[in-house]
């Protein structure tokens, strides 16, 4: 019998303000922004795309295409994304 396997879908971890938090944390550690994007894609779609969509008044499919690895969000998208999702961006110098 052939072993069955699932994909990995970070979105059905994701449940506290804390792994959100420490999720992001993680994906901008590399200042890589395609990951970056991707992260915030995978933080949207674990509290639902559809009321993330409603929320920041884009469209679903824009979210969708924005926040993917492939997506560039604009700075307009992020912010509004991280406002919905009860947060915002700060800055602080690099450690030495």
């Amino acid at each position: 019998m052939a072993l069955k396997t699932l994909a990995f879908d970070p979105a059905n971890h994701i449940e506290t303000p804390e792994d959100i938090r420490f999720y992001l944390e993680a994906a901008m550690e590399g200042n890589d922004p395609k990951h970056i994007a991707r992260a915030l894609g995978d933080v949207a779609r674990s509290k639902g795309m559809s009321e993330l969509a409603r929320q920041t008044g884009l469209g679903r499919q824009a979210l969708y295409t924005a926040l993917s690895e492939n997506g560039n969000p604009t700075l307009e998208t992020l912010m509004a994304v991280l406002d919905a999702l009860g947060l915002q961006l700060s800055v602080q110098p690099k450690a030495a």
